[in-house]
């Protein structure tokens, strides 16, 4: 996710020079051979992704040929999150990337010309089972969004979609979300920063939420619900200029991409086994945690909201408008 404070052009040097996987990155539309069993030209295209359940989708439209179907071959490259993954895409070390809605915002909110081209990932607008939530330990006070007033609590990264979408749901169930402390913890670290009372609560996504509930932890906010019940968490995005100069390739991610979308949404289990081949998450947890809910359309509704949310809380200087930044 992205950091609101970064060098972008500082941050796009480093990823140029050292490339955030194996291989080197692809020139957008550029051919590569092979890939196919019967040989043949197919065009490669380097794709930043986080390795997360959130973009199974990605890896499993790769394994069943849903890209080579397109003329595409898939160059995945994984990168620690949006700080890393945004400037890739403006360096062209990307020609497409995952990231949350409040990063490619927030970069937009910036200057940079970016546009999402397919969904990535969404609520699945259930309060008790979510992707994420506000954890705090067994025995605390805190029962529900307008508790954490006052409180600290951790998210992954500041003035992202974790603080903005808590602030709103602290603020919707009667409290003062500027009174909250927040702070960074990685979310392989935030089940033990809350049994260890480091902070008092945590915002938590999965697998490791289902540590922390194991734990005893209680969700007191479902902050992606509160926000929205059908709110987009994330997608993938590219360039608007090479939307507009490179429309063909475009058009033929967009396809196989929703396609996977569709694909991983109609089969849990397929995505389970697939999350273990880029994660280190094991069996046991994958059969447990609660799966990303993935569409192929954004609410437009929703992204107001969000939008709005973030403006109102000081992540973006103003509300971000729909039609630049939803395909």
């Amino acid at each position: 996710m992205l950091r609101r404070t970064f060098s972008l052009l500082a941050a796009a040097s480093v990823l140029a020079l050292t490339a955030c996987g194996s291989g080197s990155p692809s020139s957008t539309g550029g051919t590569a051979q092979g890939g196919a069993a019967g040989g043949g030209d197919l065009t490669k295209v380097s794709v930043g992704v986080i390795p997360i359940v959130d973009c199974a989708p990605v890896y499993l439209g790769n394994k069943l040929g849903f890209f080579k179907d397109e003329g595409l071959q898939l160059d995945i490259q994984t990168a620690t999150g949006g700080a890393a993954i945004v400037p890739g895409v403006v360096s062209g070390s990307f020609d497409f990337a995952f990231s949350n809605l409040i990063s490619v915002m927030v970069a937009r909110d910036k200057g940079l010309d970016l546009k999402f081209v397919a969904n990535g990932a969404s609520t699945t607008g259930e309060k008790g089972k979510d992707v994420g939530g506000v954890v705090v330990p067994a025995g605390s006070p805190i029962k529900s969004a307008k508790d954490l007033a006052g409180k600290t609590v951790s998210v992954n990264n500041l003035s992202n979609i974790g603080d903005t979408s808590i602030k709103s749901a602290i603020e919707k169930d009667g409290g003062d979300p500027s009174s909250v402390k927040f702070v960074e913890v990685a979310f392989p670290d935030a089940p033990a920063a809350i049994a260890n009372k480091q902070v008092d609560a945590a915002w938590i996504l999965e697998p490791f939420m289902s540590k922390a509930l194991a734990d005893g932890g209680t969700v007191v906010s479902w902050n992606f619900v509160d926000v929205s019940p059908k709110l987009d968490i994330a997608g993938y995005f590219t360039k608007a200029d090479t939307i507009m100069n490179k429309p063909e390739l475009t058009q033929k991610f967009t396809r196989a991409m929703n396609k996977s979308l569709e694909y991983a949404q109609a089969h849990p289990q397929e995505v389970r086994d697939i999350v273990g081949t880029y994660t280190k998450i094991d069996e046991a947890a994958r059969s447990k945690m609660t799966l990303t809910h993935w569409t192929v359309t954004f609410d437009k509704d929703a992204f107001k909201t969000l939008g709005d949310a973030a403006a109102k809380y000081g992540t973006l200087s103003k509300a971000p408008n729909a039609g630049d930044l939803l395909p």
